[in-house]
């Protein structure tokens, strides 16, 4: 592959992933994202300077890692029992 076309992927590539990235980030499901992100930009940098491609992989394996536990947490609570309320005695 010639460097000219090599150039021409890699600066469209660099536009389409962050207009993807922020078409399917929500604030509020950020869980995971940060941490993931930062694994992903350092492995992909050591895997051959894709740090910006690592961070969003990691971001998003981040996210549905994150995800995954919060909904194995609420089984958990809806597995346990919950106490009865006790009644007051008669006076």
């Amino acid at each position: 592959m010639s460097w000219k076309i090599r150039l021409k992927l890699q600066a469209l590539a660099v536009p389409v992933l962050g207009i993807a990235l922020l078409a399917g980030t929500q604030v509020a499901s950020a869980k995971g994202c940060i941490k993931g992100a930062a694994v992903g930009a350092v492995a992909g940098h050591v895997a051959g300077h894709h740090a910006v491609l690592g961070a969003a992989a990691g971001c998003a394996i981040g996210h549905h890692v994150a995800k995954k536990k919060q909904q194995q947490q609420e089984q958990q609570q809806q597995q346990q029992p919950k106490p009865r309320p006790q009644q007051a005695e008669p006076v």
